[in-house]
């Protein structure tokens, strides 16, 4: 990727990049980057991209495990012989818990099934709800965005959401609610078989390393997802990156940090 093409996609995420005053009058088209809605608050000047160390540390996180109710356990349907055709009927009829009697649609996931970079979320809101499928909204127009910053389409990774259904009012999951669709999750982690997973939001990542810690202490880093040792890059869910738009340059640090991996496969 040029400079030229990367300071598009920069801008497109909210990033400010620095150039010489003779370049200030070239044109930089990021229109057709640009959510229609979106609105980017401008960073101070005298921030900078901080560098990355040349080899990011792998680590897993040792802190407290969540609990798991009784009563999910209970409940718990084992997914790992279902094919991908097989898993997403079980996705569309499933009634494991109470969110199957408010959601309209529920929300299986999109993109490449073989890819290498594997997007995990939190839960499905209220546009993903109408149309079936992953950030779909302003959120996800952002994480387009992202995704472009480090040259990589929507169609060249899969997404999905830890839960299948949006919970009510976009409240946050419970821990019965994560439990009863993990096996989905974990089936579909299985069939797709990612070289990197890249968690956004807290929620997410806590359940999917299975740590309490809070997000400010996951992401900067390389985890391994226990169940199959893959590489698990944290950070923040483009919906609270919309909120907070100052945090958009520590978004793509991670990313950065996530490219450095994929250099490593070649």
């Amino acid at each position: 990727m040029n400079a030229a093409e990367q300071s598009r996609y920069l801008a497109a995420m909210g990033i400010p990049v620095w150039r010489p005053k003779a370049e200030m009058a070239l044109p930089v088209a990021i229109e057709v980057l640009e959510p229609p809605t979106q609105a980017h608050t401008p960073m101070p000047e005298s921030l900078h991209l901080a560098t990355l160390a040349d080899e990011p540390a792998i680590i897993t996180p040792h802190s407290k495990s969540v609990e798991v109710p009784s009563s999910a356990k209970a409940q718990i349907i084992s997914s790992a012989d279902l094919d991908w055709e097989a898993l997403q009927q079980a996705v569309s009829t499933c009634t494991r818990c109470s969110l199957a009697k408010t959601r309209t649609k529920t929300v299986f996931g999109t993109g490449h099934v073989q890819a290498d970079w594997l997007i995990v979320g939190e839960a499905p809101g209220a546009d993903e709800d109408r149309q079936g499928e992953p950030f779909v909204g302003r959120a996800g127009q952002l994480l387009t965005s992202m995704l472009a910053a480090i040259g990589l389409q929507r169609e060249q990774v899969y997404i999905l959401n830890m839960l299948k259904c949006r919970p009510p009012n976009n409240r946050d999951p419970s821990v019965e609610e994560v439990t009863l669709c993990r096996g989905y999750l974990e089936r579909q982690i299985e069939l797709i078989q990612p070289k990197l997973i890249l968690v956004v939001g807290r929620i997410a990542a806590q359940h999917l390393l299975n740590t309490d810690a809070p997000l400010g202490r996951l992401r900067g880093q390389v985890h391994t997802l226990p169940s199959t040792k893959t590489p698990v890059v944290v950070t923040y869910h483009p919906a609270y990156l919309l909120r907070k738009p100052l945090d958009k340059r520590k978004a793509w640090q991670d990313l950065q940090i996530a490219r450095q991996l994929t250099q490593t496969w070649s």
